[in-house]
């Protein structure tokens, strides 16, 4: 099973690039599940609009996901609230538009969960995301639920994406970090088996 995970997407530039070779590196790689963070993806960097959404799930990207920016563009909230393929942290509000969690099944028939968090140290309000992933995990199961387990966190502080690293350590397959643009050379497996990267 290989599952792809980009970072933000950011702009025309991010966007053109996966657009025109995506399909060709799914291809290639024979990658069989693509994840994004495309809530920069808009024109300006800020946002994502309905057309751009639709144009990256066009280009081989199975999920999409998000962050503090998620509302920048206004046609965006109609369009989440029918889409589950574009995921919104799920700690947002509870009366937010959207999904922040859901699960998909492959082509080879696994069942992959992807699950959407924001952090809330240095963001816009939202609720306590610690609180939020321990529900979250009293619910879903790996193993039980789904084959594997991916999480976006879109934080501003490694700290705070350390911590829920360890949180799901053994719960995920795999915990991300996303938000500060900046890759990080601090990947690693977890102690009981989580794949992590701060960025």
């Amino acid at each position: 099973m290989r599952i792809l995970f980009l970072g933000d997407v950011v702009g025309i530039s991010g966007c053109s690039k996966l657009t025109s070779s995506l399909l060709s590196e799914i291809k290639s790689k024979k990658i069989d599940f693509v994840i994004a963070n495309g809530e920069n993806a808009a024109d300006d960097g800020n946002g994502i609009t309905k057309k751009i959404a639709i144009d990256l799930l066009k280009s081989g990207i199975d999920v999409i996901t998000s962050g503090n920016h998620i509302w920048d563009k206004k046609d965006i909230k109609k369009y989440l609230e029918k889409q589950r393929s574009v995921l919104r942290p799920i700690n947002f509000f509870q009366d937010s538009p959207g999904k922040g969690f859901s699960i998909f099944q492959t082509k080879n028939k696994f069942k992959i969960g992807v699950l959407n968090l924001m952090g809330n140290i240095f963001m816009e309000k939202c609720d306590n995301v610690f609180l939020s992933a321990k529900e979250f995990l009293k619910k879903y199961k790996l193993n039980r639920d789904y084959h594997f387990l991916i999480v976006d966190f879109h934080s501003e502080t490694i700290i705070e994406k350390m911590a829920i690293g360890h949180m799901f350590d053994g719960q995920a397959t795999l915990v991300v970090g996303t938000h500060t643009h900046v890759p990080t050379k601090d990947e690693r497996i977890l102690e009981k088996g989580t794949a992590y990267v701060s960025d």
